[in-house]
């Protein structure tokens, strides 16, 4: 049971440029920076991965189809590890739809894990089909004796961040504090008891320490990227 999960946000999209809530499927297109950054996650790589997958999503799919390129490995797409739907503040970009976003994903990590987004998904909403997508992956590999590859999986930045604090328990105040670039990774290791641990955040390392003064919404609004 030596393989591990990597969870990477997708490269650099035309919706991210446009700081656009852009999460319903297929949404927008990589830019030629977003291939590039694909590109050299891939080459930063010793060894390719034993599976390449990735979520419905345009930007997810042309990402892993990148990186697959590089490593010569096909990429698959599966169904449940999309963005987090943002309802009826899908594709805006204005100041209020962002700090709306941000606030709710907050309450998330504060343990409110059913508020919803306005006309959009609750947190158990996104746990509900993202989780049992990693339970399947790791009964069919990663807890496979002979298996002894990682698993690559591309999907995007909100449900990635949601979704490994949730499996590794990592604490609500560092994931608000710490987005995900794009192309950046959440790293899992499986772990006794079907749990997980948490081996590496974006360029972080653990131990990962709570953050005494997290501000995401405004950090949101300040940021050339809102969605990672």
């Amino acid at each position: 049971m030596s393989g591990r999960l990597i969870l990477v946000r997708h490269g650099q999209s035309h919706g991210n440029v446009e700081r656009r809530l852009d999460t319903r499927p297929p949404g927008a297109d990589l830019t030629e920076l977003g291939r590039e950054q694909a590109r050299a996650f891939a080459r930063a790589r010793q060894a390719p991965p034993g599976l390449l997958i990735h979520s419905i999503a345009r930007r997810a799919a042309q990402t892993a189809g990148e990186i697959g390129s590089e490593w010569r490995v096909a990429a698959a797409e599966i169904d449940g590890i999309h963005e987090v739907q943002a309802g009826d503040l899908e594709n805006r970009n204005d100041e209020d739809a962002i700090a709306e976003f941000n606030a709710i994903y907050q309450r998330w990590h504060e343990g409110d894990l059913g508020v919803a987004m306005p006309g959009g998904e609750s947190a158990r909403d996104v746990l509900d089909r993202y989780l049992p997508v990693i339970a399947d992956l790791r009964a069919r590999y990663l807890d496979n004796h002979d298996w002894h590859e990682d698993i690559v999986v591309v999907s995007h930045g909100a449900a990635i961040r949601l979704t490994a604090a949730t499996l590794a328990g990592v604490e609500g105040s560092f994931v608000l504090d710490n987005h995900l670039a794009n192309t950046e990774s959440v790293v899992l290791a499986p772990i006794t008891d079907g749990r997980w641990s948490c081996v590496q955040w974006g360029t972080k390392k653990p131990p990962f320490y709570p953050e005494p003064d997290v501000h995401p919404v405004e950090d949101a609004l300040e940021s050339a990227d809102p969605m990672g």
